[in-house]
């Protein structure tokens, strides 16, 4: 809602929808003021992962020009990083132990 509400500033049934939450609901009330409303179309995103850790990824989100609702975010770890190495992992190969061996993940596991 609040993207929403943040694409349409003038939309005065969801302005009276919010006011009337924020009045009603102490929860929502402080939800809604803690809240960004802006867009960011590109940027980096920490995630933690349960078995691989911290990953870091650049995103990019492309949005429909006939649809503003739909949008296609894409999101990339640098090449030869350890978020790249655990995607890897992740996808059931390894990591290539030198960036000369390209950026396929191994499906055998690396020599000692």
């Amino acid at each position: 809602m609040s993207l929403y509400a943040g694409r349409h500033p003038h939309d005065a049934r969801l302005a009276e929808l919010i006011g009337e939450l924020c009045v009603r609901d102490e929860g929502f009330r402080q939800w809604r003021a803690d809240r960004d409303v802006l867009e960011h179309a590109h940027g980096t995103k920490l995630y933690r992962h349960s078995l691989v850790g911290e990953l870091t990824f650049e995103y990019e989100t492309l949005t429909v020009p006939d649809d503003a609702g739909q949008a296609l975010c894409l999101y990339t770890a640098q090449p030869d990083s350890p978020s790249d190495h655990a995607l890897c992992l992740l996808a059931g190969g390894s990591a290539p132990a030198h960036p000369a061996e390209g950026r396929a993940c191994s499906s055998s596991p690396p020599s000692p």
